[in-house]
């Protein structure tokens, strides 16, 4: 004879159906089969959590058979997965890693390409013009010289030129010196031309010079030397352009210069 368990917890004898029982055995229709199998499990899933124990078998030391862990001992309870079990085994790991490996050399490169800090290209594009006027009481020769500078920007952000020195020599003697501040700011991958003007003053330690430039001559050609020193800055660094330009001028009239001139030397530190 088995047992039949109840919702109760309670057994009660199972007896066979049958024409003893007193019960009339009914005829079970085809069409009603299905619905007597969704009563079934639906009674099964409703039938409470009973511990069966037999001789080989013990109590559920975690939830004391009673088929729920207690709320307190959450955080405390590890569940054991076997080494066997798929969720250990990840699919496509490989390829993930390479794909990482690669988007962050591709990251890094680009990085390193757009940020990378190239030289700022000062270029020396000569004399414009030349003003010359004559002291005769002091025998002093007063010159303005605008000069150009042409600035090309081969990085991906913006740079500041901060400052442009320059100084006139003749014969090793300074005869005018001129300082910018701020000069201005060139765009990414732009140019940019900045003109200025150096006033020099050759004086009388220089009589020679005063005397050749006021002779009736048509051209008063003399060689000067023009050393200028450009700054300048653009993120976390800044970087010096040194320039050294000699010139030929005209120190006996005003002249309007269209070409640079002959001979030039540039280099930067």
């Amino acid at each position: 004879m088995g047992t039949r368990w109840s919702r109760s917890g309670s057994n009660l004898p199972l007896l066979p159906d049958g024409p003893g029982t007193g019960r009339p055995t009914e005829e079970r229709q085809p069409d009603t089969d299905s619905l007597d199998g969704l009563v079934r499990r639906e009674d099964i899933a409703q039938f409470p959590y009973v511990e069966f124990t037999g001789r080989d078998s013990i109590t559920c030391p975690t939830c004391q058979g009673t088929g729920r862990i207690p709320s307190d001992q959450v955080n405390e309870l590890v569940a054991l997965i076997p080494y066997s079990d798929q969720r250990l085994r990840p699919q496509r790991t490989k390829l993930y890693v390479v794909l990482s490996v690669v988007l962050c050399l591709l990251a890094s490169s680009l990085v390193a390409f757009f940020l990378f800090p190239r030289m700022v290209v000062v270029v020396d594009d000569g004399i414009r013009s030349v003003t010359v006027y004559f002291d005769r009481e002091n025998k002093k020769i007063l010159m303005n010289i605008t000069r150009a500078l042409n600035f090309s920007n081969s990085n991906f952000f913006s740079v500041c030129v901060q400052s442009v020195s320059c100084q006139v020599l003749y014969m090793k003697t300074v005869i005018g010196t001129r300082q910018l501040d701020n000069v201005t700011t060139i765009l990414p991958l732009g140019e940019r031309q900045v003109n200025y003007t150096v006033s020099m003053e050759i004086g009388r330690n220089l009589p020679c010079v005063y005397t050749f430039c006021t002779m009736p001559f048509k051209v008063h050609n003399i060689v000067i030397v023009m050393q200028t020193s450009v700054k300048t800055s653009y993120m976390v660094r800044s970087s010096q352009n040194s320039l050294e330009s000699y010139r030929y001028i005209d120190c006996g009239s005003n002249t309007t210069y269209l070409t640079t001139a002959e001979q030039h030397h540039h280099h930067s530190t």
